[in-house]
């Protein structure tokens, strides 16, 4: 096994920071470094972003351990630690990749603001892809060999086939209509947590759909989501996400296949989660009744992934009925011909 070393001092000094006398809270370092007047531009931190992360947690001086309640009176140069002290796996992974050549780990993830994936909406997931690769570049590409390609790229997280990932659920996100001024045409937009609050009013903006609080999303109250005329302008939008975080970026050959995400048989579809937006600008997630992606007429009527809802005693139904269909023309047409003699005159 291997042990990692900044995680057991990481470890220890959380438990010792009680103890800890020469050390900046994290509040302290706050006050000057959230004000771009105090500490510039390149410096400035924000808090709201910062204080949900896994670094926050840690505190500051775990990553910066020169930092002292003298700072920055006592002229001491600032250390900051490395990535790989504590993503040791992460960082092996990714080297073997194309994009290590152009991107550090700093150019993707911000070390003040990065967040796991359950805190990320399937809509955001984007946002380091989009810094160096245009949309319309990807969609260039893309088009060459993908049927649909506008609405894998609009849809899609790249990391959902671009990471060698191969466990995913589907993640759920409230969108907005609104029309535009100018032609009168629909579009939409991803609400934020204060524009859900207009429609749910006192209440936490989790009750527009989970009626009974219980932290669970059913199919009953999807339902009723979905039919509340107080909501027309509320639509819920699905997307494909992995389950883990890869880093093993690139083109994988089993993402041309089609069936990799469009497999048949109900079972492919079971996991799903509503992704809401918190106050903080997070995001927090609820399980949804297993089979919901399965009921397009009133559980996710604006997600459908064809071939997903696939199932072999439908298919066989569904070839009786065509075989049905055809008896009639053809037993006619056969009765007819073998008593054509008695129609002759």
């Amino acid at each position: 096994m291997k042990i990692n070393l900044k995680i057991i001092t990481t470890v220890l000094a959380l438990l010792m920071l009680p103890l800890a006398v020469n050390a900046m809270e994290m509040d302290d370092c706050l006050g000057c470094h959230s004000d771009a007047d105090e500490v510039g531009e390149e410096l400035v931190i924000d808090g709201d972003a910062f204080t949900h992360t896994v670094h926050a947690e840690m505190g500051c001086v775990t990553c910066h351990e020169s930092i002292t309640d003298e700072h920055p009176d006592d002229g001491e140069a600032v250390t900051s630690a490395k990535c790989l002290e504590c993503h040791e796996e992460v960082h092996d992974e990714y080297m073997t990749t194309s994009h290590a050549e152009n991107a550090s780990c700093t150019d993707c993830h911000n070390p003040h603001q990065v967040r796991g994936l359950e805190t990320v909406s399937g809509a955001n997931m984007n946002q380091q892809c989009s810094e160096c690769h245009e949309n319309s570049d990807v969609l260039e590409t893309h088009s060459t060999w993908l049927p649909q390609a506008d609405l894998h790229v609009a849809k899609i997280p790249c990391i959902t086939c671009h990471t060698a990932t191969d466990s995913y659920e589907v993640v759920l996100n409230i969108t907005e209509k609104k029309n535009t001024s100018t032609d009168n045409e629909a579009t939409s937009s991803f609400p934020s947590y204060a524009d859900l609050k207009n429609y749910s009013g006192e209440k936490d903006i989790q009750a527009l759909i989970d009626i009974n609080e219980d932290q669970h999303i059913s199919l009953a109250e999807l339902r009723t989501f979905n039919l509340n005329p107080a909501y027309k302008n509320l639509i819920l939008a699905g997307t494909l996400v992995p389950t883990e975080a890869s880093h093993n970026l690139g083109s994988h050959d089993n993402r041309y296949d089609c069936t990799f995400c469009h497999a048949a048989g109900p079972g492919s579809m079971q996991t799903s989660f509503l992704a809401l937006p918190t106050a903080e600008g997070t995001y927090s997630r609820m399980t949804v009744d297993e089979g919901a992606m399965l009921d397009t007429l009133y559980g996710t009527p604006n997600f459908y992934m064809t071939g997903s809802s696939r199932s072999a005693s439908m298919n066989i139904l569904g070839l009786l009925i065509i075989c049905g269909g055809f008896v009639m023309p053809i037993g006619h047409g056969t009765l007819r011909y073998l008593t054509r003699k008695n129609r002759k005159h």
